[in-house]
């Protein structure tokens, strides 16, 4: 993945998030129910709600707000009726798409995912059928703008708490990691003042596939936008070479 800027699609993200906060914030509001639910309101002991914080402070979610939520989920326990469904299919020329979505109603969502795939001139797939193509890892992106270290400091303290992997781009750097061991990475990063432009457990191609027709870039960004307006997708995946 040696070119990508990683920190180029996590700004790029995030400035489509902080035009619809309401989306991300939903997103993130919704996580935290589901993390207190699964392991309750102390994020010292809940190793999920704590990466579900984390999120939410990269996204400029404000504390009061959190602390709400985290309440609110903790009193209402019993009421989350979230649950979490994944979705597999294939855009144009063959990318494979990957949607997960937290809802309350899996007829509406389906209909809708559906729908975003169909309207993008791809099809929705069977249970594993793009999957395989991806590994499930944490990831984290560190902005070299944002961070004062030494990229060697960074790389040994990230190896040093379980990370698989370091690598330097031309404008951040990029610590991979098993699912198993992101949080305790995450939090030595965090405990030794790495501000982190991204951290989150996801989904990482193993190979890339570029789009040179213009309207297969017009279908892909379609699908990819209308998944993005969903509030019950939280997160989306795929393997086109932006």
């Amino acid at each position: 993945m040696s070119g990508h800027s990683k920190f180029a699609n996590i700004k790029h993200k995030k400035e489509k998030n902080d035009a619809a906060k309401g989306k991300i914030f939903t997103i993130i509001g919704r996580e935290i129910a589901v993390a207190v639910k699964e392991g309750g309101p102390d994020p010292a002991n809940n190793s999920k709600l704590a990466a579900v914080i984390a999120k939410a402070k990269q996204n400029n979610m404000p504390n009061d707000t959190i602390d709400r939520g985290i309440k609110k989920a903790a009193g209402d326990a019993n009421n989350v009726n979230y649950e979490s469904v994944t979705y597999e299919g294939y855009g144009p020329s063959g990318t494979a798409i990957i949607v997960n979505a937290l809802t309350d109603n899996r007829n509406r969502t389906a209909s809708n995912v559906r729908n975003a795939f169909t309207k993008g001139g791809g099809s929705v797939g069977t249970t594993g059928c793009v999957s395989y193509m991806f590994d499930e890892k944490g990831q984290i992106i560190i902005a070299k703008e944002d961070c004062d270290m030494e990229a060697d400091e960074i790389m040994m303290t990230a190896l040093d708490a379980g990370a698989e992997d370091f690598a330097e781009e031309e404008d951040s750097y990029e610590v991979v990691t098993a699912q198993d061991d992101f949080e305790t990475v995450r939090k030595a990063l965090e405990d030794a003042g790495v501000e982190m432009a991204s951290a989150e457990v996801t989904m990482i191609p193993q190979n890339y596939v570029e789009l040179s027709s213009e309207d297969d870039i017009k279908k892909i960004n379609r699908i990819l936008d209308l998944l993005d307006e969903d509030d019950d997708v939280q997160a989306v995946y795929h393997n086109w070479d932006e």
